[in-house]
């Protein structure tokens, strides 16, 4: 505050500009400084060294300090390195204020012009260390004292824009309000400049503002002529945001924020939000600034089930349009939803007001984002050049459970500012963009892990930011379109959408080569003569020939001697998706009676996509040849291992034997080699399986076209059928079951569960018995372990599943408990709610710990955080309003014990800021890869669309022209190919992710489990009742088989890592 003793109004108006919280107040009382100042707004860097120079006042001079400090950077050159340049800069954003700012050090005279006339965002934006550190460089503190303080990571837009307003003001920026940019007005002639076209009418001054370089940073969708932009689309994603009153009380500060929670790791939570309020959600964010702000993302068949939605659209405008929106049922959503989150610890929740004076909650489509295809261009008229740039929104839409938005929004703004400073030295236009398009190659790229780790040393030069910088990735030449000499008005350019045409002729291949490759693979085999794609494997003896080529072992070509052509094919089909990961897209019945021709060269065309690089000598192919992806492989696995899971639960193998084969293809062990038993005779699949023949959906009945086809237990669905009875979910393998009552599909979350019963009532349903690795999920390698090795019959095999009582002693028990896991005693189960700053806390410390809980040398660990604090973003001269968060008590004695007795107490708070630090940042990542992975499969499901459409109208005109040309039915058959290579590379994507799912899903089980099992373990053993025995002894086994399933995982990603490192080796051999 200013002193007592002070009667200098510019000393009362600076304090006012320092604490203004309106866009209004900070206009009016810069004005009233610079006023009593003597001083004209704008004009900008020498206003800033004039209002330093007369304001002689102690409360300015710790933000003179920062800002003379960040200008005196070399790369500023005093504010003379763009003295001579003039820039607009459209939109007052973070990145557009950003850009200004670093565009005024550089000694440019910057306008910027603003349509709107206050602030009144109250969203939330999640920082990254860096962004936190550049911002705090600026004088963030003095404007906001709030700011970032301790371990706080975010920041409302409104404060975000108000003090970099603040410093914009400071720094000589032009700001011009109620200005739309409608676009741009070339030079009439020779000598003249470059004019921006504004509404409503501009002031003389504005109007005539001639400049070189224009910076548009307004937003999404606003992007200037000339630029093209790509959406990258996925599925319908409604996200829903909400801002509530911070009354700042004592209860209200102790409520933990949610970093991120997200229903592909932690379903339990979600389930039991559903069964308590009827509200569905995939996602929910809690951050606590001006407001209590929450951001989710809802399912549509919720919202319209809860009436927030009146009616069910296909166009996405149309279905969030206000006119289709129930703000009071909107309100009561996202209340429930935000008191259910919170433990309605924030008590009356009471919506913040915003811009228009309603409830600030709305709902917003995500579904599609847009990426410009290039982040600048240079435009020539008249000799007068004009450098156009993006940043911000309008350059890359962001993703915002990813939390990038501001942060490579900043790191746009400082590529930006460079490009500027690189376009004024007088390097030539096409090496300029050359230079910003390597940069922009890096922006999708960049995360807090890959750039470099000391913040401390950011500034606009890139290699500053970037570790591994390579200006030089694009050349001038391939930018050149980039660069347009304009001879008359331009042209406007409509945005380029998702490339859906018809796929040009690619790799494939042709069907002449398709059939040579299969003639090559079953050259030799007694019975098989392939001359064509449709007669010659009718009998079934070709396809069996081709799966013994490229997994021998499996059956001897003698055993087929006297096998019917329905149970060949039938057995071939299953043991190639069963065995090699090849899904079949035709039924046996159909490949036998010739009635799908398509669907044969179509199924065909996956194993030539998969194996046609393996060499031709049998036996070599499983060691060498990646073939289809290995992830399908596992999760098909454990899908059936699921389904025998709930089999014998339910008790439906309790009579009968099961089809040797049929074990044999489903049931592949560590235990048992996969070679058939001598004398058996083959049996084929269940009839049932072959049901619906591939040409209809075995739900909806219609037609099936083959793009469309998914295939599961013998059966085919549309991929847009095979949902959750329950939720309507899209199903994915390991992720699914049937439930034996209804016949319908569920996903795990919703799947029915079977009867208590007196063994297994402790399994969880959603933890089935993942496959290991060696059951042929990865091509066996030399080194993998034979029949004879392992030494376990196929009895043994069958009754391992049987569980005994798991007896362990307490140290034993105590290392478990402590294998690098999570507790939480603040969360008590059900439900299972997102886990507490101080769990996340104990996960940090614990993370110090190496082996089975036994710690580092403490100096070492004390070493350790204290180095990694002074690396970090935070300074403790500014911490003096850092809110206390409760640890749990004894990682706060730990941390007290250690402090104590290695005589150094004043570093405490150090080190619990920096676990609290870091608990925040492991929380945030592991959200953030979560939500990465959910939109890469809700951008793979919108491709696989997109295919199966283009797949239907080939198929239709395969199979209705029939008086088209041959050449004309060949093309159509190698873009059909080229359509189901895309489709089977799509899938094995979306299999390696769904490997990752688990991975997330397990670590989170383990983490409650543990949780669980602490709080037993913490009882006296002589208060413990037999029920609390009996519980603790559950959690325990479940805990095991958790470790366990984990550690199939990562012996499988570590087993497809030597596998793919061997054939990358065998490559360059």
């Amino acid at each position: 505050m200013a002193s007592p003793t002070s009667t200098n109004p510019a000393h009362a108006h600076f304090e006012s500009f320092l604490q203004a919280q309106l866009c209004r107040d900070v206009l009016s009382s810069f004005q009233g400084l610079c006023e009593a100042l003597g001083l004209e707004p704008g004009g900008g860097l020498p206003l800033y060294h004039k209002i330093k120079a007369q304001l002689n006042y102690w409360s300015a001079k710790s933000l003179w300090a920062k800002l003379d400090k960040r200008a005196g950077q070399p790369v500023y050159q005093q504010g003379r390195a763009c003295a001579s340049t003039k820039c607009l800069v459209v939109g007052a954003g973070p990145c557009g204020l950003r850009a200004a700012v670093e565009l005024a050090l550089l000694g440019a005279r910057v306008v910027l012009v603003e349509k709107r006339t206050k602030f009144s965002r109250h969203n939330v934006l999640h920082l990254w260390p860096f962004t936190i550190h550049d911002l705090r460089a600026l004088g963030a503190k003095k404007f906001y004292g709030r700011f970032c303080t301790g371990t706080l990571d975010h920041i409302s837009i409104r404060q975000l824009q108000l003090l970099l307003l603040k410093v914009a003001l400071l720094l000589g920026v032009e700001i011009h309000w109620g200005a739309t940019f409608i676009g741009l007005q070339a030079p009439p002639s020779k000598g003249t400049g470059w004019h921006a076209q504004l509404q409503p009418n501009p002031p003389a001054q504005l109007a005539s503002y001639e400049f070189d370089v224009l910076i548009s940073a307004a937003g999404g969708k606003f992007v200037p002529e000339g630029f093209k932009v790509r959406e990258m689309r996925g599925k319908l994603a409604i996200g829903i945001t909400a801002n509530f009153v911070n009354r700042r009380t004592a209860e209200e500060t102790q409520v933990e924020e949610i970093s991120g929670v997200a229903r592909i790791y932690n379903q339990s939570f979600f389930q039991s939000l559903l069964k308590a309020t009827g509200i569905d959600l995939e996602n929910i964010v809690y951050y606590k600034d001006d407001t209590h702000y929450f951001v989710m993302t809802a399912k549509k068949q919720c919202l319209l089930r809860l009436g927030v939605l009146r009616q069910d659209w296909p166009d996405t405008d149309r279905l969030l349009g206000s006119a289709n929106v129930v703000p009071e049922a909107l309100q009561r959503f996202a209340r429930a939803a935000a008191d259910f989150a919170t433990h309605g610890k924030l008590g009356k929740l009471e919506f913040a007001q915003d811009a228009h004076g309603r409830p600030d909650v709305s709902a917003f489509d995500f579904t599609s984002m847009m990426r410009a295809e290039s982040s600048a261009r240079v435009q020539e008229r008249h000799g007068t050049r004009l450098l156009l740039e993006l940043v911000g929104d309008c350059l890359v839409e962001p993703f915002w459970p990813l939390g990038t938005g501001v942060a490579r929004g900043f790191l746009a703004a400082f590529d930006a500012a460079w490009m500027v400073k690189r376009w004024a030295e007088g390097t030539g236009p096409l090496e300029v963009l050359a230079e910003r398009e390597s940069l922009y190659q890096l922006l999708s790229q960049t995360s807090p892990e890959n750039m470099h780790r000391n913040v401390a040393q950011y500034g606009l030069d890139p290699a500053t930011r970037y570790p591994n910088l390579n200006l030089r990735a694009v050349t001038p030449n391939q930018v050149r379109d980039l660069y347009e000499v304009l001879a008359k008005e331009p042209v406007w350019r409509k945005s380029d959408k998702t490339d859906a045409g018809m796929p040009a002729t690619g790799p494939a291949g042709t069907q002449e080569e398709l059939l040579r490759w299969c003639q090559e693979q079953t050259n030799g085999y007694p019975g098989v003569h392939v001359t064509d794609l449709s007669s010659s494997w009718a009998d079934g003896l070709a396809l069996c020939a081709l799966v013994h080529r490229l997994r021998p072992g499996l059956l001897e070509p003698s055993e087929l001697q006297g096998l019917g052509a329905l149970e060949a094919t039938s057995w071939a089909l299953r043991v190639a998706e069963h065995e090699l990961g090849v899904t079949p897209v035709v039924s046996a019945q159909a490949v036998v009676a010739g009635s799908d021709p398509l669907g044969l060269i179509a199924y065909l065309g996956h194993f030539h996509s998969a194996f046609k690089s393996t060499p031709h000598s049998p036996g070599l192919v499983s060691q060498t040849s990646p073939g289809t992806s290995s992830a399908v492989l596992f999760l098909g696995k454990l899908q059936r291992t699921l389904q025998r899971t709930r089999a014998k639960e339910n008790g439906e193998d309790a009579g009968g034997k099961k089809p040797r084969l049929e074990i044999e293809a489903e049931n592949p062990s560590t235990e048992e080699s996969p070679v058939p038993e001598p004398g058996v005779p083959l049996t084929p699949p269940p009839p049932h399986q072959e049901a619906g023949a591939g040409d209809l959906c075995a739900l909806c009945g219609e037609h099936l076209y083959i793009l469309e086809r998914l295939g599961t237990d013998g059966q085919f669905f549309h991929r847009n059928c095979f949902r959750c009875h329950a939720c309507e979910a899209t199903l994915w393998p390991g992720g699914y079951g049937q439930h034996p009552g209804d016949g319908h599909f569920y996903c795990l979350q919703h799947l029915p569960q079977p009867g208590p019963k007196e063994e297994g009532s402790d399994r969880d349903p959603a933890s089935p018995a993942l496959p290991t690795p060696s059951e042929n999920s990865m091509p066996p390698g030399p080194s993998a372990p034979t029949a004879s090795e392992e030494g376990v019959s196929p009895a043994s095999s069958s009754s391992q599943p049987t569980r005994r009582p798991i007896r362990l002693s307490s140290p034993e028990r105590e290392r478990l408990s402590t294998l690098n896991l999570t507790p939480d005693s603040d969360m008590e189960p059900p439900p299972k709610p997102p886990r507490s700053c101080s769990a996340l806390a104990r996960q940090a410390l614990e993370g110090s710990f190496v082996g089975w809980g036994m710690p580092l040398q403490r100096p070492q660990v004390l070493e350790a955080l204290g180095k990694e604090e002074e690396e970090s973003p935070s300074s403790s001269e500014e911490e003096e309003q850092e809110e206390d968060v409760p640890l749990d008590l004894d990682v706060e004695q730990a941390l007290l014990t250690w402090a104590k007795t290695s005589g150094t107490m004043s570093k405490y708070p150090t080190w619990r800021r920096t676990l609290l630090r870091r608990a925040r940042e492991e929380e945030m990542k592991r959200f953030c890869k979560a939500q990465a992975i959910q939109r890469r499969l809700n951008e793979i499901e919108a491709a696989l669309r997109e295919l199966e459409a283009e797949g239907m109208k080939l198929e239709l005109a395969l199979r209705s022209q029939s008086s088209s040309p041959e050449q004309q039915k060949e093309l159509w058959v190698e873009q059909l190919l080229q359509l189901v290579q895309k489709k089977n590379s799509l899938v094995a994507e979306e299999a390696g992710l769904m490997i990752t799912v688990q991975e997330l899903n397990l670590e989170e089980k383990q983490l409650q489990l543990d949780q669980e099992l602490r709080g037993y373990m913490n009882r006296e053993e002589a208060l413990k009742t037999a029920a609390d025995r009996q519980a603790e002894d559950q959690v325990l086994r479940k805990l095991v088989a958790v470790v366990n399933q984990r550690d199939s995982l990562i012996r499988f990603q570590e087993e497809r890592r030597l596998s793919e490192l061997a054939l990358g080796m065998g490559a360059q051999g």
